[in-house]
């Protein structure tokens, strides 16, 4: 039985990471501030003896350093969440994905000079990628944000910093650390409130509103369900040759957003119109999007057994049929 740390375990990855932790006996320590997750994410689990829950913020140092002491396992996941949120408020964006990141990383460095390594898994985002041209993203790839002046890349800029000082502890401390990149997570319990697209279009088609394509409904993503993407990372950390690399963990099925829309309102059995809503309208006038977002698995599939049970279809049906839910988390 291992003892596990969960940050941002309240969220929507979060919570379905320590309900898989839970399932596989492990003692699970969950911190959130519920400033994004809600506690109701684990209304499930909540009353089981192996989950101890903590309404606190992994900003607070004196927090982290007791409960990474008492670890095997950290898994941080807490971070700034969705596009809207970010657009709206860059420096708590910057903040709150730097500053606890450096917290838990200084506790578990402390722990491995001792000889006492716990592993670290790092979640980060496709963000960091910014708008690098490729068709098709892997993990060596140069990282191309935006101007300074425009919010949007805040985001991934500071999530990069957040990799660059975990790769540094495995290269300066060996400490065991895997990062892994999401692509556009997704499934029950995700909310639309923060920008994430799927969500907001299951919400309308089943309410009987528009569903509102942000620009010309081009873009290009690729949607992984939340099961599948907990898998991965289980998986990565209980493989020794994961230890000190980078990931990208997601989908590698593309779709745009207008024909997402459509699929969406085709399972729903509705007819709801669909609308454009320029950039400017939906965040600021200075906003700047990516329009193709695909990640290259090969690393991810040579390094663990990444078969997913859930193609793009079967994830819109059971949102359809579940009504999505009412809280969110993490990353793209």
């Amino acid at each position: 039985m291992a003892r596990v740390l969960v940050s941002g375990g309240a969220g929507f990855i979060g919570s379905h990471l320590t309900e898989a932790l839970l399932k596989r006996g492990d003692q699970v320590i969950v911190v959130d501030d519920e400033s994004t997750g809600d506690g109701a994410n684990l209304a499930a689990v909540r009353g089981r003896p192996a989950l101890t829950y903590l309404q606190e913020s992994i900003a607070n140092p004196d927090l982290v350093n007791r409960l990474v002491e008492d670890v095997d396992e950290v898994y941080h996941l807490a971070a700034a969440v969705g596009v809207a949120l970010i657009a709206r408020q860059p420096i708590q964006t910057i903040e709150r994905n730097i500053y606890p990141t450096q917290l838990l990383l200084d506790a578990a460095c402390k722990r491995a000079k001792r000889g006492d390594s716990i592993k670290l898994f790092l979640a980060s985002t496709s963000e960091v990628y910014g708008k690098n041209p490729k068709p098709m993203w892997d993990e060596e790839d140069d990282l191309v944000f935006g101007s300074t002046t425009r919010p949007r890349w805040s985001y991934g800029a500071s999530k990069a910093i957040d990799e660059f000082l975990a790769l540094a502890c495995w290269r300066e401390f060996h400490l065991p650390v895997v990062v892994g990149r999401f692509f556009n997570v997704v499934g029950p319990r995700q909310s639309g409130a923060y920008g994430m697209v799927l969500p907001r279009f299951v919400d309308a088609a089943l309410a009987g509103r528009p569903l509102v394509v942000h620009d010309d409904g081009q873009q290009v993503r690729c949607f992984a369900h939340v099961d599948d993407v907990v898998a991965a990372v289980l998986g990565l950390m209980n493989e020794p040759a994961a230890m000190g690399r980078v990931f990208n963990i997601g989908s590698d099925e593309p779709i745009s957003i207008l024909e997402l829309a459509q699929r969406v309102n085709q399972a729903a059995e509705c007819n709801s119109s669909i609308e454009f809503q320029s950039y400017c309208d939906a965040y600021d006038r200075d906003f700047e999007d990516i329009r193709r977002r695909v990640p290259d698995l090969t690393r991810l599939r040579t390094t663990i057994k990444y078969a997913p049970r859930f193609d793009l279809d079967a994830i819109i049906r059971q949102l359809v049929q579940t009504g999505c839910s009412s809280t969110d988390e993490q990353r793209d």
